[in-house]
This record gives C-alpha cells, sequence and structure tokens, in this order.
C-alpha cells in the first residue's frame, strides 16, 4: 500500500479520491490544469443570483451523493426537485406531459393513455408486445438503445427514451451501455420477463422520493466543502499544473482525467434571468426535453429551475431562471435561446434581465482511473466510481 499519491486532475472524481486517501493518513498532491477545483460543478452569477453554472441536480439512485453531502456537513442543505414533473417537446406538435410511471422515458404500462399521446397507438401497441417477447439473455455490452428497440421498438426508443437521455446524458441511447444508463435494469428484464415489467420493479423497488435531489444555494457547494476538507487534511493542491506524463510525480498515480484527451462532445449552457409573471403557474412544469428534430426548436432541453428548486425560487423574488443547452451553438446564441424558451414554454417571453453562457467538453476519451471519461455524466456515478477507487487503493 502506497504512503503517498499524485492525484491528477480536480474534478469532482479526483476530488472525492484525493479527500479519502488523505482522510485515511495518506499524503496526498492533487494536481489540476486549470486554474479552479471542481470540473463542470461549478458556479456562476446571473441577474445577481448565485447559480449553478453545470450539474444542478444529481441521481438518487443508491444515496452515494447523499452520504457524501452528509458527511461533508450538507446534509441539512439536501433538497428535492418539485413533483410537478417535466414535458417532452415531440417532433410534431405541442409539448406533451412525460409519461408518469417511465425510467429513463421506458414505459411501464406500454398503453397508458400518456404514451399513446407521445407515440401514438401503433407505437404503443408494438410496445405492448414487449409482454410476449422471449426473456432472451443480455450481454454486458447492450447498449439501452439496442434493449429498448429490440423490446419495444422504434416509436418509444426516438420518441420517448432518446430525449429524455439526450438531456440527462448528452448523448444517443444507442451510445450508452444500459448498465450504465439504469443500473439493475438488464438483470430485471431477465428475471421479470419484459422490459416494461422490469421497469415496474425497479420503480415499485425503488425508495419512495424523488430520482434526482440537489442542494440548497447550489451543488456547487459540494466542492466548496471538499476543497476545505483538502485543507483540512493537509492535501497539497496545486492549480495550474498541467500533466502530460506521470514520471517525477510522488508516490503512486492516481488519473482523476485522461493525460492525453482524444475527444468530447461539446454541450453550451445558456442560463436566462427572465421577468415573466406567465411563468408562475409553472405551465410546463419543472422543464421539457426535446425530440431531436423538433421543428423550429434548436435546444435539446430546458429547465425551468425555479418551477424546480423552491430555494431558488425564492431567492429569485419574483422572476425567473431557465436553462437550456445545446449540442449545436447557433449563431445568434441569445436570440435563438429566448425565441426557444418562449417555444417550449408556451409564453412570449421578454428580453432577458441577463443571460450566461457557459461551454462544457463532455466525457473526454482517454485512460483514466476515475472521472466522468471512466464512470460517465452524472454525479451519482462518478462518486460511485471514485469512492471505490479510493476503497481499492487503500485495502
Amino acid at each position: 500500500m502506497a504512503s503517498s499519491y499524485s492525484v491528477v486532475g480536480g474534478g469532482i472524481g479526483g476530488l472525492v479520491v484525493a479527500r479519502r486517501l488523505a482522510k485515511a493518513g495518506r499524503r496526498v498532491t492533487l494536481l489540476e490544469a486549470s486554474g479552479r477545483l471542481g470540473g463542470t460543478v461549478a458556479s456562476h452569477i446571473v441577474g445577481g443570483i448565485d447559480l449553478d453554472a453545470g450539474a444542478e441536480s444529481f441521481a438518487a439512485r443508491g444515496g452515494v451523493v447523499e452520504s457524501l453531502a452528509r458527511e461533508i456537513g450538507l446534509g441539512p442543505e439536501l433538497v428535492a426537485p418539485s413533483d410537478a414533473g417535466a414535458w417532452l417537446q415531440p417532433v410534431h406538435g405541442p409539448a406533451v406531459r412525460l409519461p408518469a410511471t417511465s425510467i429513463l422515458g421506458i414505459p411501464a404500462t406500454p398503453l397508458a393513455r400518456d404514451v399513446i399521446a407521445v407515440v401514438g397507438l401503433g407505437g404503443a401497441l408494438r410496445a405492448q408486445l414487449d409482454a410476449l417477447l422471449p426473456s432472451l439473455a443480455t450481454a454486458p455490452s447492450l447498449t439501452l438503445g439496442m434493449l429498448v428497440r429490440r423490446r419495444m421498438g422504434s416509436a418509444v426508443l426516438d420518441k420517448l427514451v432518446a430525449p429524455v437521455v439526450h438531456g440527462v446524458h448528452s448523448v444517443h441511447p444507442d451510445a450508452l451501455l444500459a448498465d450504465r444508463a439504469a443500473p439493475g435494469l438488464r438483470a430485471a428484464v431477465r428475471h421479470e420477463g419484459s422490459l416494461a415489467a422490469a421497469v415496474r420493479s425497479l420503480r415499485e423497488a425503488a425508495p419512495p422520493g424523488s430520482a434526482v435531489a440537489g442542494i440548497r444555494g447550489g451543488v456547487h457547494r459540494l466542492v466548496t466543502e471538499l476543497v476545505a476538507d483538502l485543507e483540512t487534511y493537509g492535501v497539497d493542491v496545486q492549480l495550474g499544473r498541467r500533466v502530460s506524463s506521470t514520471a517525477g510525480l510522488d508516490g503512486e498515480v492516481v488519473l482523476a482525467a485522461p493525460l492525453r484527451p482524444s475527444g468530447g462532445r461539446k454541450v453550451v449552457l445558456v442560463t436566462l434571468v427572465v421577468e415573466a409573471p406567465e411563468l408562475d403557474g409553472a405551465p410546463r412544469g419543472t422543464g421539457v426535453l426535446v425530440a431531436r428534430g423538433a421543428a423550429g426548436i434548436r435546444a435539446r432541453a430546458l429547465t425551468h429551475s425555479t418551477a424546480k428548486w423552491a430555494w431558488l425560487r425564492e431567492r429569485a423574488h419574483g422572476r425567473h431562471v431557465l436553462r437550456l443547452s445545446y449540442d449545436d451553438e447557433p449563431a445568434d446564441l441569445a436570440a435563438v435561446a429566448l425565441q426557444d424558451a418562449s417555444a417550449l414554454l408556451g409564453v412570449r417571453l421578454p428580453a432577458p434581465v441577463d443571460l450566461a453562457r457557459v461551454e462544457w467538453t463532455r466525457s473526454l476519451e482517454g485512460a483514466a482511473d476515475v472521472g466522468e471519461s471512466v464512470a460517465g455524466t452524472g454525479l451519482a456515478g462518478i462518486v460511485a466510481q471514485a469512492e471505490a477507487k479510493a476503497a481499492e487503493l487503500l485495502a
């Protein structure tokens, strides 16, 4: 067991590993190429409000992020989102509510009225055939797209699952392993005999409450408290240290970011603060996910943040905070974002009080031990994998 470690990369994965190793009494140096820690968990001020510039919630499954938050003193600040639910903008027609009983858009009851409203009667009937198909063995390499297409058909995949997964994970279901997207789903299909039954069993087994959670004041508070703990446990934090080779680094090296990243997906996030009393009733719940190819819409998702989080609604003092994400940035981003927000929410919005743009590169490819390139997007997966790696190093 090494007595000292060099952790390369100061995103959430690197912070969690460095903290865990240092807390166990190891000597730790943390090297970060940029001038700040936290990676895509960051903050910015828009319209005078301190907001998340990246992740603003985390999956509650497994309780790993919640456990970490409680350990670093944020337990009383954990909050659940509004139960208003999200909407979906289909390719054609107005926005509709997402089906009430689903996992990542996969319906538990294919012939439910809210499913038919999205995929049509023909698509729902094809999805119902899932109950008659044999429960074949599924390999770990199976993607979520392959699983849904085989069991429920293309309509459910393209019109329901793809918009939800793209909004959550920034990729198409065909590019996401089923086990990473929905842990336990593949095994549940084998056990229950159908995909719909698997969704029902997982929902019934899940603890009551929302599938996601947040932190009063913003998820970026995780970084603040983790960094404070690094100082408490004596971690030598070195910002502006770009590492191209592990040669010469002290102790055992833990890569929390690829040394030679080979690619990634650009995501542009636009935050609008608007004065729009018409939004007080949250006409589209907590936000709208967008089907690829939706007429006239460039955004891939919109979050009505002040409808989603009660603490933010209080701090906004009657204004509304909207977040839109783009894979392909329009030339006139500000105008397009306002137009998209108006169309998705069904309200003609005035010019924003303030607007901010943030650009992130997601899931960089390359060899690493922890972090997004290994665990995928989503704080729950990143924290869980980082905790497991730290435990492995200390074992």
